[in-house]
């Protein structure tokens, strides 16, 4: 006969905090949303740390480089998705890690014999002004000169004339040799009174860009996540349980600071199997996260695998329609709070502690306030990070508004049956586990970062924390009826339309 679980399952729109006693200790700009990624023993510090506590959904529609560079530079971490091919996947985690927080790879770049008209078709498909010349037109060719906006005027300039005749010739740039600091460069920028910087090999060719308009932008980046050696930013990976021993080796090789096994359903041999094999090959130094679960005996699975952080969370996704489909999960609340419970367990008898990441449930910004007191370590998110504007899909003009599309790895559109894959001969799609939608389309990343952010701050004032792991001591969770919830919004009032 089957087990039945009395506990009912609920979600997050059940639950409300009780505010604590807010000391004087407890404001903004006193709240560290410092919180580990990756597990680590008692006394000792993790490999990594997250300084928000949100990393990007492992989503065709959601993790591409440009978003894990933006959500980087913000503090958070970004899976790249995985159900692309090999290559591509790693030429998106080279291009994260070539970054490097202020050098930036040079994406528009001519030739010396290009014309005026070639100019101007590069600036129409990337929207930059500023360009390296080089011998052969790629962005790490011998350097010759420098192309602004300053250099030629199109209404004077024919459109057929050569980028030689009006650059800025080598000779003439002020430039940076590769090893420079970023205080150096900038330094170098507001002594010469410069927009950028060339940085150049000892071969004189180019390999970044230093902006001025970048240096404002750090300062407003306190946050960024960093390689504290090399001062690249951090970037993960999705990985599945069938190509993982050709696809990790060449996202090592491209530098990705820690993978994750994308699965709807992580409780598997599979799981385990790929978690061993990547721990054997490469001695335990690549971290992998493993999920996703909802229970006691999923979480004890995974870490006996030696996971190093553990996904929760089935059929809670905005896009994800497992439960419908096939029967399975369990509401997001209680699956962290059940899983929460087992990893503080673990860690009293162990002296490990391993995080968990929520995934999935978190339809209202308040709600990520209630998974991180439950106990989630962090939160992986799609449907917030796909409305921005540096997720990787199109911006649309629909009904009179603008969305950006999204889609769920188990939609048609995705195909990504390797996380859906049951195991055994073959492969391929059964059935759809996901939707293709829009979203509202919400702006820049920063933009919407600061007020959520500011939320989650502002609550923690109020139930008298300062950092995470007190938030998750001292925080009082009631439930809450239908008719509470109606209450908790505004009622018995005619709103007026927004201007």
């Amino acid at each position: 006969m089957a087990q039945i679980i009395e506990k009912v399952s609920r979600t997050f729109g059940e639950y409300l905090l009780i505010p604590g006693l807010t000391t004087k200790e407890c404001t903004p700009q006193n709240v560290s949303l410092k919180t580990p990624l990756v597990k680590y023993k008692k006394g000792e510090e993790p490999k990594i740390s997250l300084n928000i506590p949100f990393v990007s959904a492992i989503m065709q529609s959601v993790s591409d480089d440009g978003l894990a560079i933006a959500l980087a530079r913000n503090g958070g971490l970004s899976f790249i998705f995985g159900s692309q091919s090999i290559e591509s996947q790693a030429e998106m985690v080279r291009r994260v890690k070539r970054f490097k927080a202020g050098f930036v790879p040079s994406d528009s770049n001519v030739r010396p014999d290009a014309t005026l008209a070639d100019v101007e078709a590069i600036i129409e498909a990337t929207g930059h002004t500023t360009m390296g010349v080089t011998h052969d037109g790629t962005p790490n060719g011998k350097l010759l000169g420098m192309l602004t906006s300053r250099d030629y005027r199109i209404s004077h300039d024919g459109r057929d004339s050569l980028v030689k005749d009006f650059m800025t010739p080598f000779e003439k740039l002020t430039v940076g040799k590769l090893g420079i600091t970023l205080s150096e460069a900038n330094q170098l920028i507001w002594d010469h009174k410069l927009n950028a910087l060339p940085i150049i090999d000892d071969n004189q060719n180019l390999v970044y860009f230093v902006f001025r308009k970048d240096y404002d932008s750090h300062r407003e980046n306190p946050n960024e996540l960093l390689d504290p050696q090399t001062k690249e930013l951090l970037v993960g990976a999705g990985i599945n349980s069938r190509d993982y021993k050709e696809r990790v080796p060449a996202l090592v090789e491209a530098g990705v600071d820690v993978v994750c096994i994308d699965s709807s359903d992580g409780f598997s041999e599979w799981q385990k199997e790929t978690i061993s094999w990547i721990k054997d090959e490469y001695n335990g130094k690549v971290l992998v996260g493993a999920g996703n679960v909802v229970d006691k005996e999923g979480f004890d699975y995974l870490v006996a695998a030696g996971a190093d952080f553990i996904k929760v969370g089935i059929g809670g996704g905005s896009i994800c329609i497992t439960r419908e489909q096939k029967g399975i999960g369990r509401g997001q609340a209680t699956a962290i709070l059940d899983v929460a419970a087992a990893r503080d367990e673990h860690f009293e008898k162990t002296g490990e502690y391993v995080p968990i990441c929520s995934d999935g449930g978190l339809v209202h910004d308040y709600h990520m306030s209630l998974a991180l007191a439950m106990g989630a370590d962090f939160l992986m998110m799609g449907r917030y990070f796909a409305r921005f504007d540096e997720s990787p899909t199109k911006k649309l003009l629909i009904n009179g508004n603008y969305v950006k599309e999204y889609w769920g790895e188990g939609s048609s559109r995705a195909r990504n049956w390797q996380r859906y894959d049951m195991g055994g001969k073959g492969g391929g799609m059964k059935f759809e586990e996901g939707v293709d939608s829009y979203v509202p389309y919400a702006g820049k990343m920063k933009d919407n970062l600061d007020v959520t952010l500011g939320k989650i701050i502002s609550t923690m004032c109020s139930c008298g924390s300062v950092t995470i792991p007190q938030f998750q001591q001292s925080a009082k969770i009631t439930l809450v009826s239908s008719t509470s919830i109606v209450e908790g919004g505004a009622h018995d009032v005619i709103l007026k339309d927004k201007q």
